[in-house]
């Protein structure tokens, strides 16, 4: 077999990735736009050239041999952006996970470690494939390296040869550092010769052949200008030639044999996958999210699978499992029940359970204390067989979840794996997965379960106790136990759908994609299929000659941001934009609403992941009710599709304003933001005027929507390069209106710093009611670790108070409603706004009972401010 050496330029691909695609973050706030680009190219790498050998290169430091030479080279590059930055260690993780060779030499560029190995795969006649978005190496082309340089973004990729480079450059390999000595390079600071651009050097090198022979000819050069700065810019022509020449001869402690590759481990690869939360690349590489299987042996353990409940099973210190194969609990069965106590452990058949007075008794006894896995979903469970589950004194998920809020698996094999208990084998391991998922005989099945309630019965004092030292059994048992009961609660009872209303604005959505669609075609002067990018590219680039922004391997990309990009050139695309607006609309709210609503009820049950971010903040899957779109007017109206469950009843709207800025202004202490809210000031237009320097009636909208993004930008930890890319402003504006912020607002800047130093000292960041988020990288010696979690250190305090806030505020308002015997219940929680549904003449009390509780839930430095609407559907309350 022959070799195959790969080799790729990382710090060129992984800036074109970060350029190429938005600024993307994972759930847990890292941003990871560049090393998904560089991800897929990777993958694509491997399945196409299939290495032998591999490298990937990356540059040591700015500071390299050259400089030496040229104080001013790679001059006047901008600072690199630490969303970037911060990216190349994720970058590097993943290469070893990979088993991919990555390495930097100090002094030298990765150009320099490229020339060197393809040089040695060219002497031993390897096959050798350069990838790079710089031009510069193609001065190592030759019959055995082939340099592909990515084009526009990452997916499109041009193979330069011998031969290709003849035709399309009409140079020689060799040719290109003579190239780089006429012409310079603005990128790389190489000066050149002023007035020589690409055509007139390769021109010069068609008839001349080398930068050393135009000057040996110099007096037949045509042109009297060029002729002059030829001659007047000897020494930058042939200091150019020396800065642009990549040395082959590097001093790399790397071998060939140093690069063997052997390919990659798809469940090592998985792990890191789904950490950054690249879950469409996961079914690329052969994994759908298996866990490492349970090598030890699992011991016996003694239990009664009883078949009539009686009062003496039960002591008042249970701990109790319920067995669900699916997430989805609101549809899933209940298979088995793990009773576990001090004096027996027991497997309770469903059917005995809930046809049991004696267990329905004993599980609604407050009295009866009972140790779950997920008081929510156990919850629920029950109360599908009208058993009202009560007396829940620990939630070992909960619990879990606040110990380690880092952690994605919180599971019950995965909680004992992480506490040294490793006496029971992972879900997946017993019932399969996916598909494959079945419900084993019931000794096996009782084994698992019971193991469950053994586990959470053995862990449960140790995990209190930790809970204790960090100061968060309040946390627990004030906050989040009593919040998933009330969710539960919530889930259960659902939100009512007018089923008719929906279907009839799926039609209207379809109606009106029909008139776009053949509004589209008029325009084209032809049908073709909309939904095609192989049929839309040539359509568009082709025949309406629009300028190619992207290609990809099957022809011209019409992705979104191609397409946003060419709005103004032709009226065609924003009715393409719209289309595909409405047509997701469609698909994925009205269809996607009508699949999962309960055909007997016309309600839909969501389900809220309380054990999930870091911050605190709850999440909404099964469906989403957290994230239907608002910018759209058809997405708005689809709100009015959910309404009161019952006649004569209304939906009621309430919502902080500007939560995580009162937060900062409590916690940073600033005066004038605290005067600011205290005086109910616009607190972007106070802003506005603070940063620009002007009065109330001098600023604009423009100057208010400015400072709106930098108070909101400030509590996200932004920097210069993230606020020049939301307001379209340069880095050096964006920098200064940072600056001014924190001159306006001193009390702000000196939060941000105290609280990184606190992290440092602390290991950790707590939120007002001691929620804790950990970060180990605060003191990394590296950079771009580093700057990340001293920018979460920053943010969590805020987001994660602001969370604890309404988290508080629904138990507060749950138990006002039941003290008050009202009949007004919550029905969603949307991040920093409550959904209730109430009957018309309970209208009144809401108006006061809903923002007495909500602003008064906590004593801050600044008064809370909750707005409130009401009407017959959300919509209307909105």
């Amino acid at each position: 077999m022959s070799n195959k050496l790969v080799l790729i330029d990382g710090n060129s691909i992984i800036y074109r990735a970060f350029f190429a695609l938005p600024l993307l973050n994972n759930d847990k706030g890292v941003y990871t736009n560049a090393v998904y680009g560089f991800t897929t190219m990777l993958l694509r790498i491997l399945e196409e050239q299939k290495p032998t050998h591999m490298l990937v290169a990356f540059d040591a430091g700015k500071t390299t041999f050259r400089h030496s030479t040229y104080k001013e080279y790679k001059g006047g590059r901008q600072k690199t952006p630490p969303e970037l930055s911060e990216q190349f260690p994720l970058v590097k993780e993943l290469l070893d996970q990979f088993n991919i060779k990555h390495y930097q030499l100090d002094q030298y560029e990765a150009d320099d470690i490229i020339g060197t190995l393809s040089k040695h795969g060219n002497e031993k006649k390897w096959d050798v494939s350069v990838i790079s978005g710089d031009k510069d190496l193609l001065q190592l082309v030759s019959d055995s390296v082939t340099v592909n340089v990515t084009k526009k973004g990452i997916s499109d990729v041009e193979a330069y040869t011998p031969s290709y480079m003849l035709e399309k450059m009409e140079i020689k390999p060799e040719q290109i550092i003579d190239l780089k000595a006429l012409m310079g390079d603005s990128s790389d600071n190489i000066p050149g010769v002023p007035g020589v651009g690409e055509k007139t050097a390769t021109k010069l090198l068609k008839q001349f052949h080398t930068l050393e022979e135009v000057y040996n000819h110099v007096d037949d050069v045509t042109g009297k200008k060029l002729k002059e700065n030829l001659i007047n810019h000897k020494d930058d022509a042939f200091m150019s030639k020396e800065l642009a020449t990549i040395n082959r001869d590097s001093p790399i402690e790397v071998t060939l044999d140093d690069l063997t590759y052997t390919g990659f481990q798809p469940h090592d690869v998985s792990v890191i996958f789904k950490d950054l939360g690249f879950q469409s690349l996961l079914e690329r590489i052969g994994e759908e999210g298996s866990v490492e299987e349970s090598s030890e042996e699992l011991g016996e353990i003694e239990f009664k699978i009883i078949d009539t409940v009686t009062e003496d099973i039960f002591t008042g210190e249970d701990a109790l499992v319920i067995e669900m194969l699916s997430d989805s609990y609101h549809k899933s069965p209940i298979e088995g029940i793990g009773l576990v106590n001090e004096q027996e452990s027991y497997f309770i058949p469903t059917e005995v359970a809930i046809n049991s007075e004696v267990f329905k008794t004993w599980a609604e006894d407050f009295s009866k204390k009972k140790s779950v896995f997920d008081a929510k979903k156990t919850l629920v469970g029950f109360l599908k067989h009208n058993i009202h589950l009560k007396g829940i004194t620990f939630d070992m998920l909960l619990a879990s979840y606040l110990l380690n809020p880092s952690e994605n698996n919180h599971d019950i094999p995965a909680i004992g794996h992480r506490m040294g208990k490793k006496a029971i084998l992972f879900d997946e391991e017993v019932y399969g997965k996916g598909a494959k998922i079945k419900v084993p005989e019931q000794p096996i099945l009782a084994d698992h379960v019971v193991r469950k309630a053994t586990l959470l019965a053995d862990l449960k004092i140790e995990m209190e106790e930790q809970l204790n030292e960090n100061e968060q059994s309040a946390l627990l048992k004030e906050l989040e136990m009593p919040l998933a009961l009330i969710l539960g609660e919530v889930e259960h009872y659902g939100v009512q759908v007018d089923i008719n209303r929906l279907e009839a604005m799926g039609t209207e959505l379809r109606s009106r994609l029909d008139e776009i669609e053949k509004s589209i075609y008029e325009i084209a002067g032809e049908t073709f299929n909309l939904n095609s990018p192989k049929q839309l590219g040539p359509i568009l680039f082709e025949k309406l000659k629009l300028p190619v922004i992207k290609k990809t391997k099957t022809g011209y990309s019409t992705a979104a941001d191609v397409l946003e990009q060419l709005e103004n050139e032709h009226e065609i695309i924003p009715k393409i934009l719209l289309y595909r607006q409405l047509g997701k609309l469609q698909s994925t709210y009205i269809e996607g609403l009508l699949k999962v609503v309960d055909k007997k009820t016309s309600k839909i049950h969501t389900r809220f992941n309380q054990a999930l971010t870091q911050t605190g903040r709850l999440s909404s899957i099964d469906p989403n009710l957290q994230n239907i779109p608002i910018r759209l007017e058809e997405g708005r109206k689809i709100r009015q599709a959910f309404v009161p469950s019952k006649d004569d009843w209304i939906m009621f709207a309430a919502d902080y304003s500007q939560i995580e800025l009162r937060v900062l202004a409590h916690i940073a202490n600033d005066e004038k933001l605290i005067s600011a809210f205290k005086n109910d000031l616009d607190i972007h237009t106070q802003t506005a005027m603070d940063v620009f320097h002007v009065q109330k009636d001098e600023v604009t909208g423009n100057m208010r929507r400015q400072a709106k993004a930098v108070n909101f930008g400030i509590v996200y930890g932004i920097s210069d390069y993230g606020l020049s890319q939301n307001l379209g402003i340069t880095r050096k504006e964006a920098k200064q209106f940072i600056e001014r912020y924190f001159e306006s607002y001193p009390g702000v800047k000196q939060y941000m710093d105290d609280v990184v130093q606190e992290a440092k000292h602390k290991g950790y960041v707590t939120t007002l009611m001691n929620r804790r988020r950990y970060l180990p990288d605060i003191t990394s010696r590296n950079f771009n670790l580093r700057s990340f979690a001293e920018r979460t250190a920053m943010n969590t305090p805020i987001q994660g108070s602001a969370a604890d806030i309404i988290k508080k505020a629904m138990i507060d308002l749950h138990e006002k409603l039941l003290d008050e015997n009202l009949q007004s219940r919550i029905l969603l929680q949307v991040h920093d706004e409550l959904i209730l549904e109430a009957p018309k003449e309970e209208l009144e009390s809401l108006k006061e009972i809903v923002p007495a509780m909500m602003e008064n839930t906590v004593e801050l430095n600044v008064p809370l401010k909750v707005d409130f609407a009401f009407g017959s559907s959300w919509f209307d309350a909105k």
